[in-house]
């Protein structure tokens, strides 16, 4: 939906079947997060528009509330670490522990912010369900791992079925999020913490909103 107050913004419903949102510190044993990380729900939308630039639209706010309570699972699986040149060495694969969640399903909310693009995500998310047969775009729409497709993506009805955990920023909660990614390194990665919080307003806590920022 498209709320009708100032802030002009967009609410999508989207639910995932398997998914797994490694920890940026996990190493032999890949720990996920409770939730979509901001960085990661902002590299789905990109995806959704067909934008490759992830600079492209800097600025632009989130908010996300967790509609279930996902059940997690370990499962071991083949990882690539490359250690040598020679990509089919066999050194490079080894099996690792990794925690997967089944059934996610949130809602995020997306405005502009300081977003100056022509046009900004706001409106090319808007463009995409008004008119997909004009998104050009590669590939499954994932969230996370390329192989973590999501199953449904749509325009929130605007009430809820089940009670909400919000995602708000909070100096003290046990959540260390990344909202922007470093994928050369870890220096440039940015973090802020946050909680879940049950809330059954049906328009983002202030604390909730978090501006997408490569600084």
């Amino acid at each position: 939906m498209t709320n009708s107050s100032a802030i002009n913004s967009l609410a999508i419903q989207i639910e995932v079947p398997i998914a797994c949102f490694r920890q940026s510190r996990a190493r032999e044993y890949a720990e996920t997060y409770p939730v979509p990380p901001p960085s990661t729900v902002y590299g789905m939308l990109l995806s959704m528009v067909g934008e490759t630039d992830r600079y492209k639209h800097c600025g632009v706010q989130l908010a996300i509330a967790l509609l279930s309570e996902p059940e997690k699972s370990t499962v071991i699986r083949t990882f690539r670490r490359f250690k040598k040149k020679d990509i089919h060495d066999p050194t490079n694969a080894r099996p690792d522990y990794q925690e997967l969640l089944t059934n996610t399903e949130f809602i995020v909310w997306v405005k502009p912010g300081t977003d100056t693009s022509k046009p900004n995500l706001l409106e090319r998310l808007q463009h995409a369900f008004t008119h997909p047969e004009m998104i050009d775009r590669f590939g499954g729409l994932s969230l996370g791992e390329s192989r973590d497709l999501v199953n449904s993506v749509k325009l929130w009805s605007g009430s809820f079925n089940q009670k909400p955990r919000w995602l708000v920023q909070d100096e003290d909660g046990i959540l260390a999020l990344p909202y922007w990614v470093d994928h050369v390194g870890s220096q440039g990665t940015r973090w802020r913490r946050y909680l879940l919080r049950e809330q059954t307003q049906t328009h983002p806590p202030e604390q909730a909103w978090t501006v997408i920022q490569a600084t």
